[in-house]
């Protein structure tokens, strides 16, 4: 059975609901929420830019940084959606951001007719999990950032800045009350809704939400989502292995390590074939032993010696 509404999060329908120009109202109330901007300060409009800045790395292709925009003034917006904390993510974001500012040079004679950008990251995890003496996070789930000076605290640099939305963080459950929480609860819990309810029911979240209807996808547009949530799959599992490998290849080579600290210490020496033999053993059990028998063994023949230790 079909769900009623697709998950926002993949990159389909994320450019679905933000990267179309007949929806550009719903980027730009997104852009005007999660950059808290009021009054005269609003974005009022903007014009997609070309997707030139994207570029194709494996380890990072649950990333969609293809929602890129300019309002009046010329400043940039950099909108994406990382739904996996891949390694070297916040460089990642930093470079993009930068990138974004630097590449206006194509277009601009001189450096004062650089605009500013602001990349904004929508996070399907925390990429600050701290959390203070009450357990409340160090960083909320909306945060803003730019250069300030650490003697007085004075703002500068506004050239590029950065907002991020760590959609774990959201606490209202299911009542959101500000725009910023129905953002997030839309983000988080469309693919799990039946109906639109009460907190969405509104202009824009409202709209956001019916883009994502699969009642609404063509059988090809329902083909993509599919194969973009199965690739989306297939990426989290290699991540969390790959993650399981490191982190048992560290363990090992901690153990191994050990062995060969205690025989030095010891003044035990170990061959080029037993030190080979040390390294190549995947066994943490066996390993365990070695570092028990290399505490009172006179030799590495002693460290390996018993029936039970696999080689």
């Amino acid at each position: 059975m079909f769900p009623t509404f697709a998950d926002p999060k993949t990159d389909f329908v994320f450019k679905r609901i933000f990267g179309a120009e007949e929806r550009k109202p719903l980027l730009i109330a997104l852009l005007n929420h999660l950059l808290e901007l009021e009054g005269s300060h609003c974005i009022r409009d903007v014009q997609h830019l070309s997707l030139e800045q994207h570029v194709a790395v494996p380890e990072l292709k649950l990333s969609i940084v293809d929602v890129k925009c300019t309002d009046a003034s010329g400043r940039r917006f950099v909108v994406e959606m990382q739904v996996a904390k891949v390694e070297g993510i916040e460089k990642r974001i930093v470079h993009n951001g930068s990138k974004a500012h630097v590449m206006q040079l194509r277009s601009a004679d001189t450096y004062p007719t650089l605009c500013d950008v602001v990349g904004v990251t929508i996070c399907d995890f925390e990429l600050w999990p701290d959390g203070d003496e009450g357990g409340h996070p160090k960083v909320p789930m909306l945060s803003r950032w730019r250069m300030q000076e650490q003697h007085c605290g004075a703002l500068g640099l506004p050239q590029v800045q950065y907002v991020f939305l760590e959609l774990p963080k959201y606490a209202a459950g299911h009542e959101p009350q500000t725009v910023v929480d129905k953002w997030a609860y839309l983000f988080r819990e469309a693919r799990n809704l039946d109906v639109v309810p009460p907190a969405l029911s509104e202009a824009p979240f409202r709209d956001a939400l019916e883009v994502t209807r699969t009642a609404t996808f063509t059988p090809e547009e329902w083909e993509v989502y599919e194969r973009a949530k199965m690739a989306e799959q297939d990426a989290r599992g290699a991540l969390a292995v790959a993650r399981q490998e490191g982190h048992e290849s560290g363990e090992l080579s901690g153990k191994a390590t050990a062995i060969l600290a205690v025989l030095a210490a010891r003044g035990v020496s170990v061959s080029a074939e037993a030190l080979a033999r040390i390294e190549a053993c995947r066994e943490p059990a066996t390993l365990d032993r070695w570092i028990r028998r290399a505490a009172t063994a006179a030799s590495i023949e002693e460290v390996f010696a018993g029936p039970a230790d696999p080689g």
